[in-house]
């Protein structure tokens, strides 16, 4: 039964909820979104889906808490939050709802609950707490700062807040699994492009695209550097070593770096040469042919440094 109310607690707002808020409108756009602690409201019903309070945990009865003792546990063991309850039970049909590739939803799937839903269901259950500076930038933490002030008593000011930050919630769970399904996308765009470049050290990619996942995947160790259009110029662009760092498996030749133009045309003796990162990680020519004789000397120079 497609339900009338999407019922979750009333009073202080956490990411848990406001995000399995995102996943509910998304598959029943003409529910309301009804925050209350009464026993009338959070006792299942045909109409409703409850989430984040209520003391159960049974999805025959479309009721999604974490906060009773025997709490529901993932496979490993690890804590759910309701988010993470509304992901397993709804996510893949809000992932068709959103128009992923039918192949694709079980792997973003996947994704998505190891990267977004997991890191919110240990931090809203207190099994994971963020430190240092960053530790106020985390999701759950700027969506927070979106509650009432604590002098505001304004009547609905919750709401009124629940509402906002939930607009914003929703532009990260989309962009979140949009980059997700677009990598799923590129890697078939880069798996024919390295099939082209054989042997070729340098892989040349239609347009600007996430590479790295695909050329590992396809254990393609003699990629150097890519090259690919972006709006009227041409990129080359280095390769990193692992997923985490800035180590590259070649950087562009030093005696470019930081240079443009001019100055880079003369440097490297590629007319339409126009921008070298100071890091050596990109640089830019104004012409196809000028990238690939850039991604040329840089392989040259490459080598021959070993």
């Amino acid at each position: 039964m497609i339900p009338d109310y999407l019922v979750t607690h009333s009073g202080g707002f956490h990411a848990d909820e406001l995000l399995s808020s995102v996943i509910l409108t998304k598959l029943f756009p003409q529910a309301e979104i009804k925050r209350s602690r009464a026993p009338e409201w959070i006792t299942p019903a045909p109409d409703r889906i409850i989430y984040d309070v209520g003391g159960l945990y049974d999805a025959e009865n479309r009721i999604f808490d974490h906060h009773q003792r025997g709490a529901p546990l993932r496979e490993d063991g690890q804590p759910y939050s309701s988010f993470g309850l509304i992901w397993k039970h709804y996510g893949r049909d809000y992932l068709a709802a959103s128009g992923i590739a039918a192949e694709h939803i079980e792997t973003v799937h996947d994704k998505f609950d190891s990267s977004f839903v997991l890191p919110i269901d240990l931090t809203d259950n207190g099994a994971l707490s963020p430190t240092g500076p960053l530790a106020g930038l985390t999701l759950p933490s700027l969506l927070e700062t979106l509650k009432p002030v604590f002098d505001d008593s304004a009547p609905g000011a919750d709401d009124r807040q629940f509402h906002i930050a939930l607009a914003i919630a929703r532009s990260f769970v989309e962009a979140s699994i949009g980059r997700s399904a677009a990598k799923l996308r590129a890697e078939a765009v880069v798996q024919q492009a390295i099939v082209a470049a054989g042997a070729s050290p340098v892989l040349e990619l239609p347009m600007g695209m996430p590479f790295r996942p695909s050329i590992i995947k396809a254990g393609a160790d003699h990629l150097l550097f890519v090259v690919h259009p972006r709006d009227k110029d041409w990129c080359v662009t280095t390769i990193r070593k692992g997923d985490e760092g800035f180590e590259t498996r070649a950087d562009l030749p030093a005696s470019w770096a930081g240079l443009t133009n001019g100055e880079l045309e003369a440097a490297s003796g590629v007319v339409g040469a126009s921008f070298c990162h100071n890091g050596r990680f990109v640089a830019a020519a104004r012409t196809r042919e000028a990238a690939l004789a850039m991604a040329d000397i840089a392989v040259k120079e490459a080598l021959a440094a070993g």
